[in-house]
């Protein structure tokens, strides 16, 4: 068969070095099971951010979901265009909420598009092949391969940069009269958009049946090898899916898919290549690329497991060429509804946390996706801030289509008068994990250039305070949809993000031109600080924490905006006073995204123990087989008292940051190696995770002592680590350096390209 594949001294020395043997995915990673699963949301994961497929069985039959990214139906939401925020401050100042919904909630229930839309799904008929007896999905390679009980296999990938899928049948049984090649041959299955059926409740939160979009039925042509679906959507749009196969022997069959939007489909022919599937060197090549970035490597097996299985996802949903992770990004339902949510870009943390990992996991390219999208919709944003705001500058909504039009529904958070503020972090960080120059001077500079100018126009002065306060606030998602929503004062929530706005913002003007606008320190001295009391962050004044609640919103001054330091005496108090009252209200109102979100709050408080335990609850409860982020408690409501299965990506991507907090942290201007593991963890290491100023670090503790730490400078400057170890001991330092004995720092100036490497003890 075809194979694929002293007493603690401290040494320093400026030295180009061979990388270690990096940890990499274990076979045991892998998704391995010895059936097909049964659920569209339990299905083998293949994509390449604009492709993906899902493979299951369907009443029998093997079906490999096919969805492309940008499947959308981008209509305007109706009565979205009526809404104006000082109209809104004034229905709420009154009372009358009811008004607001009508317009700016009920569409989003009620229409069925704007959406994410599926694209088709292949089904083969493998009844003469009998049972399937392994179904594994090598994440190293990303190839899936099903063995059936007559020694057929049956291999599928998406190619890593070309938009084309492949699969190929061999050893399949051969007869006297040959091949039968009716059993084996795909068929298309078309969505149901204009089906009479309903489709059922898998308990998914899918929306109404995908025939109330309201299309034209589209047209299937057959070929003798060949079959095309053109299917055409809202206001003379359309798409095609394409899939053809070659007989290669009386034994193999191999084929190939693609989905084209808004043009002719088209797939180069297909040729054998001895031993390899079509395009196989160059896919590989992608992903070995990919899993050079970084690794990990933990005590607990759960846990690194479900950390590779979401690096894994991040190298299927993202390309810096590809539109933003929205919340099921190329695996949308195939069920016959729309998608939950209708697979929208959700900026109310959705987006966010997806993005989360990227950075300190060394996949800047691929994370690009979100900044340049969001650069791409700056235009389309600006004009909904003019017309929902009425003044220029830039915000973006909360809940947004793949071009960035406004979507409605609870608009506390979907038009939020601070999302634009969450969004520039990620241009902060950007920049700050790679210190790439023109990316600081001709994307990131300028787009908090136009957001601060709609933050000089939307915050106002108190004139009992004499501070900057916002017409209406809110905190997502307390007290949910009602008007109760609304707050007139500071939430921190709000305030979180505009302190953190202004931080950054100051940053990175010195950054770009070595000084601050006229006028910035004195905007962000005109910001109130936090609200705070016994019960650590609140709500918003007099409005603590009062129930167990789903969205850390609260406490984002905790993380991710870095704004409290465990380090400093009072912010400690409030950061585990924070803690406290949120462990004391809870989880049963909690998704799983809470549960990874939350173990980056602790690993920022030096907890590991509870940091890990928030992960591992998120791993054996709040996802499906496949490692796909369900949202409720999948064990019956053991941690929650949400049980239902809506598949979004957030969670998963946010366990990811969770672990990588807990091993590496840099924003507060040094290096901290481990600085939130368990007590237990006795053996763990890390390979080339990425920190704020562009460097490349790894770390390796063995028998519980820390044993060296590596650092790779890509761009050059000031290296700051605070010190793993209780001495010092110099040789061979090419360059000055300073120790902070106070603070336990050591500072060396490094150049562009340089290694260095500390060790536990001289050699």
């Amino acid at each position: 068969m075809r194979q694929y594949f002293i007493n603690l001294s401290f040494v320093l020395c400026c030295f180009f070095y061979s990388n270690i043997l990096a940890a990499q995915p274990k076979h045991s990673d892998n998704l391995q099971f010895d059936s097909l699963a049964t659920r569209w949301d339990e299905g083998m994961p293949l994509g390449n951010g604009w492709l993906g497929e899902l493979i299951w069985q369907k009443d029998n039959k093997l079906r490999i979901s096919l969805d492309r990214v940008d499947l959308w139906d981008d209509r305007p939401m109706p009565k979205i265009d009526q809404l104006k925020f000082k109209w809104v401050v004034a229905q709420v100042n009154k009372g009358q909420y009811d008004t607001v919904h009508k317009i700016g909630d009920d569409p989003y229930d009620r229409s069925p598009a704007p959406t994410k839309i599926p694209g088709a799904a292949l089904e083969f008929n493998y009844s003469s092949l009998g049972k399937v007896i392994s179904n594994v999905l090598d994440i190293k390679t990303a190839l899936n391969t099903i063995k059936f009980g007559n020694g057929a296999v049956l291999y599928n990938y998406v190619h890593a940069t070309d938009e084309i899928g492949y699969f190929e049948f061999e050893n399949m049984p051969v007869s006297q009269s040959g091949i039968n090649e009716n059993s084996i041959l795909p068929e298309l299955i078309i969505p149901n958009y204009n089906s009479a059926d309903i489709a059922k409740d898998d308990n998914s939160h899918g929306g109404e049946g995908l025939q109330t979009l309201g299309y034209k039925k589209g047209t299937v042509t057959k070929s003798a090898n060949s079959i095309r679906y053109h299917q055409p959507t809202w206001n003379g749009n359309y798409y095609e899916v394409l899939v053809q196969w070659k007989k290669i022997s009386s034994s193999k069959i191999i084929g190939s898919w693609t989905i084209s939007n808004n043009k002719k489909a088209s797939l180069p022919e297909l040729k054998n290549v001895e031993n390899k599937l079509p395009g196989w060197q160059s896919h590989i090549t992608w992903w070995n690329h990919f899993w050079a970035q970084s690794s990990v490597s933990l005590p607990d097996s759960i846990l690194e497991r479900q950390y590779y299985l979401e690096l894994y996802k991040m190298g299927c949903v993202a390309r810096s060429n590809t539109p933003p992770i929205s919340l099921q990004a190329i695996w949308t339902a195939d069920n016959g509804s729309l998608p939950p949510w209708k697979g929208d870009i959700h900026n109310d943390l959705n987006t966010e946390l997806s993005y989360w990992p990227f950075y300190a996991g060394n996949h800047l390219e691929t994370s690009q996706s979100f900044t340049n999208w969001l650069w791409k919709t700056k235009e389309q944003n600006k004009k909904w801030t003019k017309h929902y705001f009425e003044i220029d500058g830039l915000n973006v909504p909360g809940v947004t289509t793949i071009t960035g039009k406004e979507m409605g529904g609870w608009i506390q958070y979907s038009m939020s008068p601070t999302t634009a503020a969450w969004l520039t972090q990620h241009f902060y960080w950007q920049w700050k994990y790679s210190m790439d120059k023109k990316f600081l001077l001709e994307k990131c500079k300028p787009y908090f250039d136009e957001v601060h100018e709609y933050f000089k126009k939307i915050l106002t002065i108190d004139p009992v305070t004499k501070k900057y306060k916002l017409p209406l606030d809110s905190s997502p998602e307390i007290f949910d949809n009602s008007i109760k929503a609304w707050f007139h004062q500071w939430t921190n929530y709000d305030l979180s993000l505009v302190k953190s706005f202004y931080k950054d913002y100051i940053e990175i003007c010195k950054a770009a031109t070595g000084k601050v606008p006229e006028g910035v320190e004195k905007e962000r001295s005109l910001l109130p600080d936090l609200d705070f009391n016994e019960t650590g962050l609140t709500i918003a004044p007099d409005q603590d924490l009062f129930e167990s609640h789903r969205h850390m919103s609260p406490y984002m001054a905790i993380y991710p905006l870095n704004l409290l330091d465990i380090e400093n005496q009072q912010d400690s108090a409030v950061i585990k006073n924070s803690l406290h009252q949120i462990e004391k209200k809870g989880t049963r109102a909690w998704c799983g995204y809470s549960f990874s979100w939350m173990a980056s709050l602790y690993a920022r408080a030096k907890e590991g123990d509870s940091a890990a335990k928030m992960l591992q609850i998120f791993s054996t409860n709040f996802c499906s087989i496949n490692s796909f982020h369900l949202n409720g408690d999948q064990k019956g409501g053991q941690y929650s008292d949400f049980t239902y299965r809506p598949f979004t990506l957030e969670g998963n991507f946010a366990f990811a940051k969770g672990i990588q907090e807990m091993l590496l942290q840099s924003h507060k201007g040094y290096v901290e190696i481990f600085p939130a593991i368990p007590s237990n963890w006795k053996d763990v290491s890390f390979n080339k995770l990425r920190t704020e100023g562009a460097f490349l670090v790894s770390a390796k503790k063995e028998n519980g002592v820390i044993e060296e730490v590596k650092v790779f400078s890509e761009k050059g400057g000031l290296f700051r680590l605070k010190l793993p170890f209780k001495t010092l001991y110099l040789k061979g330092a090419s360059k000055k350096y300073l120790f902070n004995k106070a603070e336990n720092i050591l500072e060396i100036q490094m150049m562009p390209g340089e290694e260095i490497v500390v060790k536990n003890r001289y050699e």
